[in-house]
């Protein structure tokens, strides 16, 4: 499909984002879908140019609807044109059956056809901001300001470069920051209620909803340069906080876990020095253990596994130790190496692997 006219090499979008609003988005929406529809013409062509041409804002927003069209459009945005046609069809023999006021329908259903495309355009232009991966998936993102992301398994972040702050909040899952060097926009990472603040470091931020003690845990690693970790401003008594701002130095990780008992939830704060090579282990697809539980590997491993490990039988199995590198994805050969070990027995059963004592 011929990509409507947009920015040329001469008129680039700026550097620094600009605020693009919802009625911004919303025109831009409608005019990517009038630039697909039957009735596109060189006035309309021109007509769009000049809205873009408005500000640097305008320009943002059409090169992303666009982008949204391309990668949408043989699904959802062609079966709602081929819709509206048949509502076209529909007019025209209501028109035949009863005369010229039938025409009247005919901008009517014009206008609801571009509005419906212009609505499922808002709404993906909306998650253009929004990066994931899969179970056991990986991704790196170059942002806009050079920044590096590197997502771990089964991730979700939100992304928003603004002029003043680059933002980025973490729903789930894991990620590493290299971040260029800007001092007028700080580079702000948010999650469970805490914010990293960084001009251009290397760090790397894990939040664990549901681990294996079903208690919420927020894990800052700083591998290079400074960062502080501080609350997040607002009313966030839920959320995972220091006490109070933390300035780390490279090679420090502070670890943020709500500890539920008695019917209240405190948060645990500490602070240590872990071996780097062996946290940042995911990036080579592996998993480093140095003498943890059996419970805690199973559990970091099933993070990278659809089919999960279950330890089943005799509790004391979630006390043994285990130590060791591992190919993350591979929970088959982790239970078989874990298995000859511990002198366990290992089973496919229901969709799992099952881990149980001999008898």
């Amino acid at each position: 499909m011929t990509r409507p006219p947009g920015p040329t090499a001469e008129d680039p979008l700026e550097t620094s984002s600009p605020i693009v609003t919802s009625e911004i988005a919303a025109e831009a929406a409608v005019w990517v879908a009038r630039l697909h529809g039957p009735d596109r013409s060189p006035q309309m062509e021109r007509e769009c140019l000049a809205w873009q041409a408005r500000s640097a804002a305008h320009r943002l927003a059409f090169e992303r609807c666009t982008d949204t069209w391309q990668d949408v459009a043989g699904l959802t945005l062609a079966d709602a044109y081929a819709a509206l046609a048949s509502q076209r069809l529909e007019a025209d023999g209501a028109r035949s059956r009863f005369g010229s006021g039938g025409a009247r329908w005919i901008p009517a259903l014009v206008i609801a056809g571009v509005v419906c495309l212009s609505v499922v355009l808002v709404q993906l232009w909306r998650n253009v901001g929004v990066y994931e991966t899969g179970l056991g998936g990986q991704q790196i993102v170059v942002l806009k300001d050079g920044s590096r992301m590197t997502l771990n398994t089964d991730s979700r972040v939100h992304v928003d470069m603004g002029a003043a702050l680059r933002t980025v909040s973490i729903d789930r899952g894991e990620a590493l920051f290299e971040v260029a060097k800007d001092a007028q926009r700080p580079f702000v990472v948010r999650a469970g209620g805490s914010e990293v603040l960084a001009i251009g470091t290397v760090f790397s931020v894990r939040v664990d909803l549901m681990p294996i003690h079903a208690d919420d845990a927020v894990a800052v690693t700083l591998i290079e340069g400074l960062v502080t970790v501080q609350r997040t401003a607002g009313p966030l008594a839920e959320g995972l906080a220091p006490a109070g701002p933390v300035a780390m130095q490279a090679g420090q990780r502070i670890r943020l876990v709500r500890a539920s008992g008695n019917g209240t939830a405190t948060t645990m704060q500490t602070l240590d020095r872990p071996r780097i090579d062996e946290v940042m282990a995911w990036r080579r697809s592996e998993a480093v253990f140095d003498d943890v539980s059996l419970a805690d590997a199973v559990a970091e491993m099933n993070r990278y596994d659809r089919t999960p490990i279950a330890l089943v039988g005799n509790g004391s199995l979630a006390t043994l130790r285990v130590s060791g590198s591992y190919r993350t994805g591979d929970n088959a050969g982790f239970a078989r190496a874990v298995a000859a070990l511990h002198g366990l027995i290992v089973r496919e059963h229901e969709g799992r692997l099952e881990l149980s004592a001999s008898q």
